[in-house]
């Protein structure tokens, strides 16, 4: 069923999309993926490293690499097609590479080509289930241009999911995504459609083994990630680049319309400024506007989208504000905070009671025309396993026994960030 629908039946079927899914492969079978002059040290590394992941290491690691398994499990679960971030440990990293810190000037090269041998394997992965998987490739920003090159490689090896550009955090040594330092970057993807990701949790700074640090990860982390919007805007990089879109994924979406509100109001009253020169606020705002050229809530409108995964009823209750075409629900498959396998509950919980169309466009076609899924190929395999219009309209009144996914928690509000 395409977004664009008005008129239904109760036998109807949504196609739905997860626009956050996460995989990878297997730690050893990255090996045939990676150059050859890097298997001596692969496997010297591989002999002594140690998971520090449970997931990976339990009998269901396997949904992060078994094509099958993986298509069966997202089939019952009333999903057809899936965006697919990473997941496991690249060749040479010492943690997943979402969490991992930027790469010293020793470590580079080797980290580089685990994140390439990554790639390749993803275009594999992705090509076992041909128009069912836009695969994310990934990248490092310590080296500008063999970012470039690796987003031309990729898209020609038919990975159609975007790049995955990593965070600045503070003592990164990075120049912050603000500087025109990336604008090759933004330019190539702006030249050939791909979508720029930002996922959750890849922006924060080291915390530490204190025992507060992991309650204060998990209220910044979404903060830290949230500074590709304004860092992006401000800098200018949609200006210059136009057709530039961010995808801000699994890092909620209430957030949105307040600080797009608080952007806005530091946008107009730093331009104001400028023309009193006499004031020191006037210094803060001097080529804001000309680097920006419209307002962050225009830029918005016309650049970015959220991959807000496990919708709450309170972030639907504001999609309006958001923007119905900007909003891609996601499962999170296969992390334990992800709706899998309640993912028609899920869907239920945050969407019933709305317009059929709505939900369609949150649901799937809203992603599948930021990643380039073909709708009406998807259609057909929804036609036997999508949840119905019906289904999805009944209000949620329990809670699914062994359900983990935050969407079911209680009490659940708009946050700050």
């Amino acid at each position: 069923m395409t977004y664009t629908d008005t008129t239904y039946t109760g036998t109807d079927r949504y196609t739905v999309i997860s626009a956050d899914c996460h995989a990878g492969a297997d730690l050893l079978d990255y090996r045939p993926y990676l150059e050859t002059r890097h298997h001596d040290a692969f496997d010297a590394w591989a002999a002594t490293y140690v998971n520090p992941y449970e997931d990976l290491l339990a009998d269901t690691a396997d949904r992060n690499w078994n094509s099958e398994r993986r298509l069966a499990e997202l089939e019952a679960d009333g999903i057809v097609a899936e965006v697919v971030f990473p997941n496991t440990i690249p060749p040479f990293f010492p943690s997943a590479s979402l969490m991992a810190p930027a790469p010293t000037r020793q470590e580079y090269e080797q980290r580089w080509a685990g994140l390439r041998a990554h790639n390749r394997w993803l275009a594999d992965f992705c090509a076992a289930a041909p128009g069912r998987r836009a695969g994310v490739f990934q990248i490092l920003l310590n080296d500008v241009e063999e970012a470039v090159k690796e987003v031309r490689r990729c898209v020609g090896a038919g990975l159609t999911g975007g790049v995955l550009v990593p965070g600045t955090p503070p003592g990164s040594g990075l120049p912050e995504l603000y500087s025109q330092t990336y604008d090759p970057l933004w330019a190539v993807c702006a030249e050939l459609g791909v979508p720029v990701n930002h996922h959750a949790g890849s922006a924060s700074p080291p915390l530490g083994d204190e025992p507060a640090a992991r309650a204060v990860f998990m209220v910044e982390t979404t903060w830290f990630s949230h500074r590709a919007l304004w860092h992006l805007m401000f800098g200018g990089a949609f200006r210059r680049h136009p057709e530039l879109k961010l995808v801000l994924t699994e890092q909620g979406s209430g957030w949105i319309p307040g600080v797009l509100a608080m952007l806005d109001y530091y946008h107009g009253r730093l331009v104001a400024a400028v023309a009193r020169r006499d004031t020191a606020e006037s210094k803060f705002g001097a080529g804001l506007f000309e680097a920006m050229g419209k307002g962050p809530s225009e830029v918005w409108r016309e650049n970015c989208f959220v991959g807000a995964s496990f919708m709450r009823p309170h972030e639907a209750a504001v999609r309006d504000r958001v923007g119905l075409d900007k909003i891609m629900w996601g499962s999170d498959y296969p992390h334990d905070e992800g709706t899998h396998p309640f993912s028609r509950e899920g869907l239920r919980a945050a969407y019933a009671g709305l317009p059929p169309a709505e939900v369609a466009a949150m649901a799937g076609g809203n992603a599948a025309r930021v990643y380039g899924f073909d709708l009406r190929r998807l259609d057909a395999i929804a036609a036997r396993v999508g949840p119905t219009v019906q289904e999805l309209a009944e209000p949620l009144k329990e809670t699914p026994a062994g359900a983990t996914s935050p969407v079911f928690a209680p009490g659940g509000q708009t946050r700050v960030w």
